[in-house]
């Protein structure tokens, strides 16, 4: 496998959320379209027409970040336990400010410690509902 790139999908608030996930991992931002930019997205509600139809923040060498909004015609989104988005760092420092940053305003799961399987380890979910787990191999050995 190449790389892998989370999509995420939000009811409205895809832009707080990137803007966010910008600010916690730096990166810059590759794509930032709106539905009223496209084709055709001026027949959609003047509502949805303000929402993003693609977003993507790329953070480092083959990793982004991709979002969108669901127009209000399509299903409700339902945050699940079906996912996590895992990311290795490079020390235990970075582990805990990034853990911090992510896990503000949001839910902590499992508080960073060190596990019996040889990692600096937590997870949390943000104030988006979005799942995370943080965590450094080499710290933990």
């Amino acid at each position: 496998m190449k790389d892998m790139q989370p999509y995420l999908h939000f009811m409205g608030t895809a832009e707080a959320a990137m803007k966010f996930y910008r600010k916690v991992f730096g990166g810059e931002f590759l794509t930032f379209t709106r539905f009223k930019d496209i084709p055709g997205g001026e027949k959609m509600a003047p509502e949805d027409q303000e929402k993003f139809v693609h977003i993507n923040l790329a953070v480092g060498k083959g990793i982004n970040i991709m979002a969108t909004d669901m127009p209000a015609a399509n299903e409700s989104i339902v945050f699940g336990n079906n996912y996590h988005i895992c990311i290795n760092t490079d020390s235990e420092e970075e582990t805990d400010r990034i853990f911090n940053e992510l896990s503000e305003g949001g839910k902590i799961e499992m508080p960073v410690n060190k596990t019996f399987w040889g990692a600096y380890f937590g997870m949390c979910r943000d104030k988006f509902g979005v799942q995370w787990m943080i965590q450094n191999i080499q710290a933990a050995s």
